[in-house]
């Protein structure tokens, strides 16, 4: 017996014909049951979620962006379910990490008949992330390239948030690596990362793999036009670590206290400023639909 397909749908996003051409396609797979639900904000996509998988769901299609996908990948953490991502987002950065495509037909047909793998997730302040999380300068660019820039200007958005906040503060930071102390100075951005290309399709982590049961974590003292300016350069068209404006390693738990509240970030939603963040790694939480191997 086929088991029950669920779709999780944030209906105010797009990808080739639609919704209802999503529907024709499942048509034409031998699948069970069908559970539909759309939401109108990634938030509310994490109940229903649970309810399909309460109904028994062998096979959960999220349709939508990263914070989509990080809400779902939240609820589904750990329940060995298959998400299939149907990425139908601006940056789409966790499907083009896995080489999940923005094409409808083949993003369906990886779902029936890709392979499954079990993918890392982060876990910050009790919530999982699939991509990265981060706190200051690139929480801030983040939060300011809002929805209506993005669906306009696409990766551009990023690009001009980003001038906005080049003259940002620095701030006081102690962040412990696996409970030792790593890095006590003032810096402008704390980044953690799951795979290695992030937001506005910046290379960030060159050596990142997302079942290597590792995060990545960068701490960047950049601050002013020119010196953000040779970060991201580095990041273009070097290796990250090269930066003499950023530090990298990986770890299993990373425990950050700031001298004054930041606005933190997880997969490009936006979360209330705090003075501490705790993280660790959380191997192979996430059954993912991927591609076939290739050679």
């Amino acid at each position: 017996m086929s088991p029950t397909v669920a779709v999780v749908a944030h209906r105010k996003k797009t990808l080739g014909a639609g919704l209802d051409r999503l529907r024709v396609l499942l048509s034409e797979q031998d699948v069970g049951d069908l559970v539909w639900y759309e939401v109108s904000k990634s938030r509310k996509a994490p109940k229903k979620v649970r309810k399909a998988l309460e109904k028994g769901a062998g096979l959960v299609f999220v349709w939508g962006g990263d914070g989509m996908v990080q809400r779902c990948a939240d609820a589904m953490a750990g329940s060995g379910v298959p998400m299939a991502i149907l990425p139908a987002g601006t940056g789409n950065l966790f499907a083009g990490n896995l080489g999940v495509p923005a094409d409808l037909e083949e993003a369906v047909r990886i779902g029936f008949h890709g392979r499954h793998g079990k993918l890392d997730l982060g876990l910050l302040n009790g919530e999982h992330f699939a991509v990265m999380a981060g706190a200051g300068f690139e929480a801030e660019m983040i939060a300011d390239a809002d929805g209506r820039a993005k669906r306009r200007l696409g990766k551009l958005s990023y690009v001009r948030a980003a001038v906005r906040h080049v003259d940002g503060p620095l701030v006081p930071m102690e962040i412990e690596i696996d409970g030792t102390t790593w890095f006590e100075g003032k810096a402008s951005c704390l980044l953690l990362g799951n795979v290695g290309t992030i937001a506005g399709g910046i290379e960030a982590f060159d050596d990142a793999r997302p079942d290597d049961g590792w995060l990545e974590v960068g701490v960047s003292t950049a601050q002013g036009p020119i010196q953000w300016a040779r970060v991201l350069g580095r990041m273009a068209t070097g290796r990250s670590e090269e930066s003499p404006f950023l530090r990298i390693t990986r770890a299993k738990q990373v425990s950050a206290r700031f001298g004054a509240p930041l606005r933190y970030e997880l997969d490009g939603g936006e979360r209330e400023a705090t003075t501490r963040l705790k993280a660790e790694a959380v191997p192979g939480a996430l059954t993912v639909c991927l591609p076939e191997a290739r050679d």
